[in-house]
C-alpha cells in the first residue's frame, strides 16, 4: 500500500490538474462569449451574467470536490489506521506518567541526581 505522503500527492496532482483544466475552460468560455457579444448575438450584460454564473457554478463544484476529497483522505486515513496527534499526546502523556512511578518505585529518581 502507498504511504500517505504518496496519496497525498496524488490527490493533489489531481486537484491542480483540475484547477489548471477549468482556468483552459473559463478563458474558452470568455472568449467565446466575447465573440457572441461581437457577433451580436448576445448582449453585453447577458455575457457579464452568463460568465459570473459560470463562475458561482465552478465554485460550488469546487467545493463539493474539496468537501469529497476531504471526505475520502479521511476515509483512507481512517482505513489505514493511523494515529491523530492527540492520541499520540495522550500516549506521551501515559508514558511520562508511567516512567514517573517506575522512578518512584526503583528510586531511579535520586540515583540520577546522585550521578
Amino acid at each position: 500500500m502507498k504511504d500517505f505522503s504518496e496519496i497525498t500527492d496524488i490527490w493533489k496532482k489531481a486537484g491542480l490538474l483540475g484547477i489548471g483544466m477549468w482556468a483552459l475552460t473559463e478563458e474558452k468560455f470568455q472568449d467565446i462569449t466575447d465573440e457572441l457579444i461581437e457577433n451580436g448575438e448576445m448582449k453585453k450584460e447577458e455575457g457579464k451574467k452568463f460568465i459570473r454564473d459560470l463562475k458561482d457554478e465552478h465554485k460550488k463544484q469546487k467545493e463539493e470536490m474539496e468537501n469529497k476529497i476531504s471526505s475520502k483522505v479521511q476515509e483512507t486515513m481512517n482505513k489505514a489506521d493511523i494515529a491523530t496527534k492527540d492520541e499520540v499526546r495522550e500516549l506521551k502523556d501515559i508514558i511520562q506518567k508511567l516512567d514517573a512511578k517506575l522512578d518512584k518505585l526503583t528510586g531511579s529518581d535520586d540515583e540520577e541526581k546522585d550521578v
